[in-house]
């Protein structure tokens, strides 16, 4: 096994992700949620989001991009590497995100940021390298995605497009990138003008996404509201509705097994058959 952290990476995430799929419970838990962070002090959440995903889509889509980056890094410069580079961008992804967002209503999932930290650390730790997109048949430099990945990523947070979680691949990018060049300075010696193309239009997107004040100011926690979609991927409100109403059923009908029916109230009764009916079909 040539890069065992990465693959290890992917095991316990894809063990974890099944899991959750299985249990609503343990899913709300682990998932980004900034309410939660700020007012219940739940940091861990910034972390464990990226063990959860919103489909095997989703997942299969991190894998594919961790393995392809990941393995060549963890090859050449170790597990302990890939590790600091992967756990440091997911958490640098969840920070700006929670900065944005500390005032939405606002829901996160997966691994993206750490994907992302992993491929830009890539791009000047593997100096010459080339990478292939999807249906896109020719290699594309490495530094001409991380430039043209960084203004599509912020067009896409401005104006909210898709289901996509850009400000956590921008976060998750640029720490991934500095912290590489923490790690290995000379990487910086290889390529000085790329490195600081990068950097610097890094981090003037990321000043301009902390202090928009129209941005940060747009929506505030409200139990009512819901933020545009997004996926990180952004948990999907009707996704999130139906796993709520799920967790509900399964919570009446728990009572229903330690207690007997009559256990339940008439109000009770009534949601367990409406819920019932709505999620599961029945009559």
């Amino acid at each position: 096994m040539t890069a065992p952290a990465t693959i290890l990476i992917l095991i316990v995430t894809g063990v974890v992700t099944f899991i959750a799929f299985q249990n609503p419970t343990i899913r709300e838990r682990l998932i980004f949620n900034p309410r939660e962070i700020l007012q219940h002090n739940q940091y861990e959440r910034m972390l464990t989001s990226a063990l959860i995903h919103g489909d095997w889509m989703h997942f299969a889509f991190n894998a594919y991009s961790l393995y392809s980056f990941g393995q060549a890094v963890e090859e050449i410069y170790g597990a302990k590497t890939l590790l600091l580079i992967y756990l440091s961008s997911i958490l640098g992804g969840s920070i700006l995100s929670l900065i944005i967002h500390r005032r939405d209503e606002y829901r996160a999932l997966g691994a993206s940021g750490g994907v992302c930290g992993v491929i830009f650390a890539s791009i000047f730790l593997l100096p010459g390298s080339s990478i292939q997109i999807f249906l896109i048949p020719v290699d594309i430099p490495a530094y001409v995605y991380a430039i043209g990945f960084l203004v599509i990523s912020f067009i896409g947070q401005q104006r909210q497009i898709g289901r996509i979680g850009h400000d956590a691949h921008l976060g998750g990018a640029i720490v991934g990138l500095l912290v590489a060049v923490a790690l290995y300075p000379q990487a910086v010696e290889a390529a000085p003008w790329m490195f600081a193309a990068v950097l610097g239009l890094s981090l003037i997107i990321l000043l301009i996404l902390i202090f928009n004040p129209a941005h940060l100011l747009k929506t505030r926690f409200d139990s009512t509201a819901s933020s545009p979609g997004n996926g990180r991927a952004r948990e999907y409100d009707e996704s999130h509705q139906r796993n709520e109403k799920k967790a509900e059923v399964d919570r009446l009908l728990d009572k229903v097994s330690r207690e007997g029916v009559g256990a339940l109230s008439d109000s009770e009764r009534k949601t367990l058959d409406d819920l019932s009916r709505e999620i599961y079909g029945r009559k």
